[in-house]
C-alpha cells in the first residue's frame, strides 16, 4: 500500500488528470492512471485538478539580515548604500539568539508557503562570525524541513576588508558551503576583479560552488561578471558559478552586451535576478526616466542560460516588506521583465521552482519517478493562474509528509438581498 496518492492533479507542463504515487518519500509513479482504486494508499489527496507544484526555491536571499527591521534604525534614503552602512552599525549589537530566532521565524513562513530550499548568503566580515554560527545552527534544526544552502558572503569586500579572506576561509571549514564575493564593492574596479579571481580559485580548490554579489549598480561600466565567466572557464567551474543580481547589465551597451552573452553563455553561468529588490533599489540617481534595474532576463534565458528570481531580501535594512512569497517574487519579475506573453509567464514561474533548484544542485527535486515527493498543491488550475491570483498553498508536503496546508481562498458576496453567493476568483478567458 502506498504512503500517499495525490488523484486528479493538474501538472505545471499542462498534464490533467494526474495520479502522483509516493511511497518511502519518494515519488513513485506518475500517470492519469493512477486512482485510489488501482493504488491503495494509506492517505489519498484529491486535487480537483488544481495545480501540483515542484515546491519554490529561493536562489538568493539574506537571512542573517531578515526581519531586523527598524534595528537600529530605518534606512530613510532606501538606497542599497545606506543599507549597508546600516547593516554595519547592526552588526556590533547582534546576537546569536537573536539571530537565530529571527531566522528561523522566517523559515515557518517559508514553510507554510511552499518554500523549501533557500540559498542564503551569510556576512562573514563579522570576526565573531556569529551569523555564520548561528545560520548553521539554523541550518541544522530545520533540515527535516527545508534545504538551507549557505553562501560565505564578504559584505564589506573580501579586499577591503581587513581580515575577510581568512574569515571566508574559516567559514567554509565549519560548514558553509558557497564561495561568495562583493567585486563592485572593492575599492576599485583592478581589486574587484583580482577579488573575482582569487575567489574562484579557492572555490575550484575546494570543490566549491560560486555564488557572486556581481555588478550590482547602474554604472555600465561595473563588468565583473565577464571577469566571473572568464574565470569559471579558465578554471572548469562550468555550471557551477551563479552571478547574483547583475544589474549594470540593464545600463550596458547593446554591442557590448552582444559579446558578453556568449561568454556567459559558455561558461554556462547562472545567473539570479531580485525583482523586488532590483527595482526599489536602482535607478536611485536617476531623475526621470528611471531605469528598472532589474537584468535583461529574456536575453539571457534567450541565449541558454539558466536564470532564476531571489526574493532577496524581507524587512531588513534594504526592504521593508516581504513575506516569503516567492509567487509575488515571480509576479514583480514578469511585470519588469515584460515577460506577459503566456511562454514567458510560465518561465517566470520556473524561475522560482525548477531553474533555481537546477542552479542549487537540488538534484531530488521535480515532478518525476525517483525525485523526493515534496510538493505544493495550489489552488490554480495552470502555472499563469497561479502568478495571477498569487495562489493559495492548500497543502504543502516535504517527501510525502503533510507540512503545512491553508483553507482556500473564499470570498461571499452579500448583494440584491439574496443568498451570499461566492466570488469566481478563476474564471479564464472569455469567449468572443
Amino acid at each position: 500500500m502506498l504512503d500517499l496518492l495525490i488523484t486528479h492533479a493538474t501538472l505545471p507542463d499542462g498534464r490533467t488528470g494526474q495520479g502522483v504515487a509516493v511511497q518511502d518519500g519518494l515519488i513513485c509513479d506518475i500517470g492519469p492512471h493512477l486512482s485510489a482504486t488501482n493504488a491503495p494508499a494509506h492517505q489519498v489527496v484529491d486535487a480537483q485538478g488544481q495545480l501540483l507544484s515542484p515546491p519554490f526555491v529561493d536562489a538568493h536571499f539574506h537571512l542573517d539580515a531578515a526581519l531586523s527591521y527598524g534595528l537600529p534604525r530605518v534606512n530613510q534614503s532606501g538606497t542599497l548604500l545606506e543599507g549597508i552602512a546600516l547593516w554595519g552599525e547592526l552588526k556590533p549589537q547582534l546576537t546569536q539568539e537573536a539571530l537565530v530566532d529571527r531566522a528561523l521565524a522566517y523559515c515557518d513562513w517559508a514553510m507554510a508557503q511552499g518554500l523549501l530550499a533557500i540559498r542564503s548568503h551569510v556576512d562573514v566580515c563579522d570576526p565573531r562570525l556569529l551569523a555564520v554560527d548561528a545560520l548553521l545552527e539554523v541550518k541544522r534544526r530545520v533540515a527535516p524541513y527545508l534545504d538551507l544552502q549557505l553562501v560565505a558572503f564578504p559584505q564589506d569586500g573580501v579586499l577591503r576588508s581587513p581580515g575577510a579572506l581568512d574569515q571566508l576561509k574559516e567559514a567554509l571549514r565549519r560548514g558553509v558551503d558557497v564561495v561568495g564575493g562583493i567585486p563592485h564593492f572593492e575599492r576599485t574596479m583592478a581589486d574587484g576583479a583580482a577579488s573575482v579571481r582569487m575567489l574562484c580559485e579557492l572555490a575550484a580548490e575546494q570543490g566549491k560552488r560560486v555564488d557572486m554579489h556581481c555588478d550590482e549598480s547602474d554604472d555600465p561600466l561595473s563588468r565583473h561578471v565577464e571577469t566571473l565567466a572568464a574565470e569559471t572557464v579558465r578554471l572548469g567551474l562550468h555550471g557551477r558559478v551563479t552571478g547574483s543580481h547583475l544589474t549594470s547589465m540593464h545600463s550596458m551597451d547593446n554591442y557590448y552586451v552582444s559579446k558578453l552573452l556568449p561568454l556567459m553563455a559558455e561558461a554556462r553561468l547562472g545567473v539570479v535576478a531580485n525583482p523586488l529588490i532590483n527595482i526599489t533599489l536602482q535607478g536611485r540617481h536617476d531623475a526621470y526616466p528611471k531605469r528598472r534595474g532589474m537584468t535583461r532576463v529574456p536575453e539571457l534565458l534567450a541565449a541558454g542560460l539558466t536564470v532564476a528570481f531571489g526574493h532577496d531580501c524581507v524587512m531588513d535594512p534594504w526592504y521593508s516588506l516581504g513575506a516569503a512569497d516567492m509567487l509575488e517574487v515571480a509576479q514583480m519579475g514578469l511585470h519588469v521583465a515584460q515577460m506577459t506573453s503566456q511562454a514567458g509567464m510560465r518561465q517566470c514561474f520556473e524561475a522560482v521552482t525548477t531553474a533555481p533548484a537546477r542552479l542549487l544542485g537540488l538534484d531530488h527535486f521535480g515532478l518525476a519517478p525517483g525525485r523526493e515527493a515534496s510538493l505544493v498543491l495550489l489552488q490554480a488550475s495552470d502555472p499563469v493562474e497561479a502568478l495571477r491570483l498569487r495562489a493559495t498553498r492548500l497543502q504543502v508536503w516535504r517527501r510525502g509528509r503533510l507540512l503545512a496546508e491553508s483553507a482556500p481562498r473564499q470570498s461571499l458576496l452579500h448583494v440584491s438581498g439574496g443568498a451570499p453567493r461566492p466570488v469566481d476568483w478563476r474564471l479564464g478567458p472569455r469567449a468572443a
